[in-house]
C-alpha cells in the first residue's frame, strides 16, 4: 500500500470516529432535553390541579387564608421559574411548592369534613399521583444528565465536546428542607 492510501484510510477512520462521538453527544443531549420536557409536562399537570385543590379547601377552611395564599404564591413562583428556563431556579421553586403543598394536606387533619369530601380526596389522590410522576421524571432526567455529563467529560470525547461547546447540565436536586426528617406528632 502506498503512503497516500494509508493516510486516506486514517483520515476516513478519524472522520468516522468524530461523527460517532458527535452523534453520541447529540443523542444524549436530546435525551436530557426530552427528560426535562417530561418534568415540564408533570409540572403543568400539577399547576392545573392546585387551583382546584385550593378552591375545594377554601370552602372548608375559610380562616386558613394564609396557608392557601402561600400555596398560590408558590405555584405562581414555580410557573414563572419554569418560563425563565433556569433549571436551578426552577428546581428551587418546585421544591418550595412541594413543601407548601404538604401544608395544605396537613389542613385536612384539622377539618374532618374536608377529609371526607370526595372532591378533596380525588384531588389529593391526583396530586399525589402527579408528585410520584414528577419524582420519576426527575430521576429519569438526572439519569440522562449523568450519562450526558459522563460522555462529555471522558477522554477523548471531552476534546470534541469542548470544541463544539457542549456544557455540563445541572442535576435536579431536592431542597435542603425536603431532605430533613419528617416530624410525626401524635
Amino acid at each position: 500500500m502506498s503512503l497516500g492510501i494509508i493516510i486516506l484510510i486514517i483520515l476516513i477512520g478519524l472522520v468516522v470516529w468524530l461523527i460517532l462521538i458527535y452523534n453520541g453527544l447529540i443523542r444524549l443531549k436530546n435525551r436530557v432535553d426530552e427528560a426535562w420536557s417530561d418534568i415540564d409536562v408533570q409540572l403543568k399537570r400539577r399547576y392545573d390541579l392546585i387551583p382546584n385543590l385550593v378552591n375545594t379547601v377554601k370552602g372548608y377552611a375559610k380562616h386558613e387564608k394564609e396557608t392557601l395564599e402561600k400555596v398560590i404564591s408558590a405555584r405562581n413562583i414555580a410557573m414563572n421559574a419554569q418560563k425563565s428556563g433556569d433549571a436551578k431556579a426552577q428546581a428551587e421553586a418546585e421544591n418550595m411548592l412541594s413543601s407548601t403543598l404538604k401544608s395544605i394536606f396537613a389542613l385536612s387533619e384539622s377539618y374532618p369534613d374536608l377529609k371526607a369530601n370526595q372532591n378533596f380526596l380525588e384531588l389529593q389522590k391526583e396530586l399525589t399521583d402527579t408528585e410520584n410522576k414528577i419524582q420519576a421524571a426527575r430521576r429519569f432526567y438526572n439519569g440522562n444528565v449523568r450519562d450526558f455529563n459522563t460522555k462529555i467529560e471522558i477522554f477523548p470525547n471531552n476534546l470534541i465536546a469542548g470544541i463544539l461547546h457542549f456544557q455540563k447540565r445541572e442535576f435536579f436536586e431536592a431542597d435542603t428542607k425536603e431532605k430533613e426528617n419528617v416530624k410525626v406528632e401524635f
